[in-house]
């Protein structure tokens, strides 16, 4: 696709990539025709799956034996030890992936696997049956969202969601947002100002967390809830200094600045919002229907937990995009490829697949499994119906192919505290974001080639 037949990339380029804070390189076969899967039994195979502990569990190891035939060999996820087996040409069979910042980085780069053919033959994953969410997997050499299928979400969220505890509107006197309409991001902004409780010069409720999955996410989801693009049109430069992004940059710095939720300068200490909104310390929290699983398991908790449409920019699009859409993907030199795509197919399609989409921590992918969302209970049937309205608002935003997500995080995070400390202009910090993230992106652009 980007290189020509045959070229193989050097441990040294691969490692420079990954040194520039970006992920992997191009190591390339040439356009060989590619043996798609006829039915034939892989029962007796082994596949090397490179996941997270809690992506495949021991349990499910035994599961898919049982239920596939095939053994999984897992490996922990390691993006080092991930490109080392790229480079010496013997990568796992499934490699975890998060759609929205991997799919298009890797697949630039030539080592993914063009899922086509085998979602073709499928009787397991129909493409009419395809969540629009797995548009995130795709990539057709210039823009995400489109072109040939490189992999599949395991379950998603809209990542600019928010959930809300009515309990602490009660107590600050504060209406609570609709369920189905969008607040402004001015509005979320005063909700949060007016949720927030101090004492003795301590937070001890938070009006509101608002950080997105990842900087990069955050910020081009809101430039183009603004009606623009954080990207060039080629996707090899962001500009901070349209009006779009400057928008969505000087509202988060002025989130960052109130101190109403967690932020670089103010950070949570848990971590993450999950046990700080189940401790009633977070009045409202930026995390999509995927915290609703965590919400039920406390009941009283669900009693008072509302989930709201992503807010809007006035005179703005309404934008609900998701952020993340982890999934899994096969590299285009992988041994056992027929093998890999049965448990492709189980792991999406089948047992467990049904299994996570009872649990209430993600949106299945497959439109066929939505019934078996958790709608039993009143709140959950409210959430449900929540949601449901907001996936009609779902869309892809594209993401630049030329940096990762992690790599954007670290020069973003080195530049914004001293804006969110008031010590520069949104204006000034514009120009630095650009200046060292162009930079990088140039870099990436190159070794893409």
């Amino acid at each position: 696709m980007h290189s020509q037949a045959g070229a193989h990339v050097s441990r040294r380029r691969f490692l420079a990539l990954s040194a520039a804070g970006t992920a992997v390189g191009a190591a390339s076969l040439g356009g060989c025709a590619l043996p798609v899967s006829t039915g034939v039994s892989s029962s007796g195979e082994t596949v090397t799956v490179m996941v997270k502990a809690d992506d495949i569990t021991p349990d499910l190891v035994k599961q898919a034996k049982k239920e596939t035939g095939v053994t999984i060999k897992r490996v922990d996820y390691d993006i080092t030890k991930l490109i080392a087996m790229l480079t010496s040409g013997s990568p796992p069979d499934l490699v975890r992936g998060v759609g929205a910042t991997d799919a298009a980085y890797f697949a630039a780069r030539d080592v993914m696997q063009d899922l086509d053919p085998y979602f073709a033959k499928s009787g397991v994953l129909k493409l009419d049956d395809l969540d629009p969410v797995n548009d995130l997997w795709r990539y057709d050499g210039k823009v995400q969202g489109k072109g040939p299928r490189y992999g599949m979400a395991k379950d998603f969220s809209q990542d600019s969601m928010y959930w809300y505890n009515t309990a602490a509107f009660d107590k600050k006197g504060v209406d609570y947002p609709s369920e189905t309409e969008p607040v402004t991001f001015e509005e979320w902004m005063d909700h949060a100002r007016h949720l927030v409780q101090r004492s003795k010069g301590q937070t001890t409720v938070s009006g509101g967390s608002y950080n997105g999955l990842t900087k990069l996410t955050l910020m081009a989801t809101m430039t183009a809830s603004a009606g623009g693009s954080l990207f060039s049109d080629d996707f090899s430069r962001v500009d901070f200094t349209t009006p779009e992004a400057r928008k969505a940059l000087a509202w988060y710095i002025d989130y960052c600045k109130l101190k109403v939720g967690p932020s670089l300068i103010q950070p949570d200490p848990n971590g993450w919002d999950g046990p700080t909104y189940q401790a009633g310390r977070l009045a409202m929290s930026n995390a999509g229907y995927w915290m609703g699983g965590m919400i039920g398991t406390d009941k009283k908790l669900a009693q008072v937990s509302r989930l709201a449409p992503a807010p809007v920019f006035a005179g703005g699009p309404r934008i609900s995009a998701c952020q993340g859409g982890t999934g899994l993907w096969m590299p285009r030199k992988a041994k056992n490829k027929d093998a890999a795509w049965r448990i492709f197919e189980w792991f999406f399609g089948e047992a467990p697949a049904k299994a996570r989409a009872s649990g209430g921590w993600g949106i299945p992918t497959l439109k066929s499994l939505r019934p078996l969302m958790p709608h039993q209970e009143d709140y959950q049937e409210r959430t449900l119906k929540a949601q449901e309205d907001e996936l009609k608002h779902f869309s892809v935003v594209s993401l630049t192919p030329y940096i990762t997500g992690d790599a954007f995080e670290s020069l973003y995070n080195q530049v914004t505290p001293a804006a969110m400390k008031g010590e520069i202009s949104v204006d000034t910090l514009a120009g630095r974001l650009n200046s060292i993230i162009n930079e990088q992106l140039k870099r990436g652009k190159e070794q893409v080639g």
